[in-house]
C-alpha cells in the first residue's frame, strides 16, 4: 500500500511539474528590458599592392574601459510551436588618446598635446520567424530564419601642433538571418534560454561591404511572479568587415562580449 501511495505521489508531482514549465512556455508575449556590460575588442587590418609588391598591416585597438549599453528582446508566440523573437542592441563608445611627450620619427616631430579621439556606433536589430522542431513539457528546440538591420557608424578626430584631421563613415544594410534556440523551464518560476544566430553580408544590402555577423547569447530567468521577473547571462557578438577597393582592401573584426541583466514582462 505504501508502494502504491508513493508512486502515485511521484506520479501527480511529475504532472503537475510539467504543466507548470509548460505555462511558463506557453505565454503569448515576453518582452525584457537590460543592460550589457560590454567589452570591445577590434581589429584593424589592410592589404594594398604598390610597385609590384603586396603589402600587408594588422593592429589590434580596443575602446578603453567597458560601456553600459541597452538591450531589448521579446517574444510573441501566435501557436503551439510558433514565434516571432525580436532584439535590439545599441553600443556607442569614444575613446581619446593624448601624447604626454613629444614623438620625434626621422625629420618629424608630433608634440606633445597631439590627441586622436575615435567614436564608434553599431546598432544591430533583428526579426525572426521560429518554429519549435522539438517541443515537450520542459524543453523547445526552436530553427529561425528572419531579417536583421546592421548599422556602423565611425568618427575620427587628430590634432597635431596646427595640423587637424577629421572623418567619418556610415554603412547600415539588412540581411536574412538563420539562427537556433534551446530554452528549457525546469519550475515554474526558472527558464533557460540559449541562443546562436548568423548573417552573412553578402546575403544582403551592404554596399561594397562583405563579411559576417555573428552572435550567440545565453540567459537565466526568474520568475517573481506570472507576469514580472528579472534575468541574468551573457552576450557575445562578432562584426567581421571587409571592404574592397581599386587600390586594396580594408578590413575591421570587431567584438563585443559581456554580461547582460534586466527584467522581464509576460503577459
Amino acid at each position: 500500500m505504501e508502494l502504491k501511495r508513493l508512486g502515485l505521489a511521484l506520479a501527480l508531482s511529475s504532472v503537475i511539474f510539467a504543466g507548470a514549465a509548460q505555462a511558463q512556455q506557453n505565454d503569448r508575449f515576453t518582452l525584457r528590458i537590460g543592460a550589457m556590460d560590454a567589452d570591445a575588442s577590434s581589429e584593424l587590418t589592410a592589404n594594398t599592392t604598390f610597385m609590384g609588391q603586396d603589402y600587408r598591416y594588422s593592429q589590434d585597438f580596443d575602446f578603453g574601459s567597458n560601456e553600459v549599453s541597452p538591450r531589448i528582446d521579446g517574444t510573441f508566440r501566435f501557436s503551439e510551436r510558433q514565434r516571432l523573437v525580436f532584439d535590439y542592441f545599441q553600443y556607442d563608445k569614444e575613446n581619446t588618446t593624448t601624447l604626454d611627450r613629444d614623438l620625434s620619427y626621422d625629420v618629424y616631430t608630433i608634440p606633445a598635446g597631439s590627441f586622436a579621439r575615435a567614436e564608434v556606433e553599431f546598432t544591430l536589430a533583428s526579426l525572426m520567424y521560429d518554429y519549435a522542431v522539438v517541443d515537450t513539457d520542459t524543453f523547445e528546440l526552436g530553427l529561425q530564419i528572419g531579417a536583421e538591420w546592421a548599422k556602423l557608424d565611425g568618427k575620427l578626430l587628430a590634432e597635431a601642433g596646427p595640423y587637424r584631421y577629421e572623418d567619418s563613415d556610415q554603412e547600415d544594410g539588412y540581411a536574412p538571418v538563420v539562427g537556433a534556440r534551446f530554452t528549457f523551464t525546469p519550475t515554474e518560476k526558472w527558464l533557460i534560454n540559449l541562443q546562436g544566430q548568423y548573417l552573412d553580408a553578402d546575403w544582403g544590402d551592404f554596399g561594397d561591404y562583405d563579411g559576417s555577423i555573428s552572435r550567440a547569447n545565453a540567459a537565466v530567468e526568474y520568475r517573481f511572479t506570472p507576469v514580472f521577473g528579472a534575468f541574468v547571462g551573457y552576450d557575445w557578438f562578432k562584426l567581421d568587415a571587409r571592404r574592397g577597393g581599386r587600390d586594396g582592401s580594408l578590413g575591421l573584426d570587431h567584438r563585443f562580449k559581456g554580461p547582460v541583466a534586466g527584467v522581464s514582462f509576460s503577459f
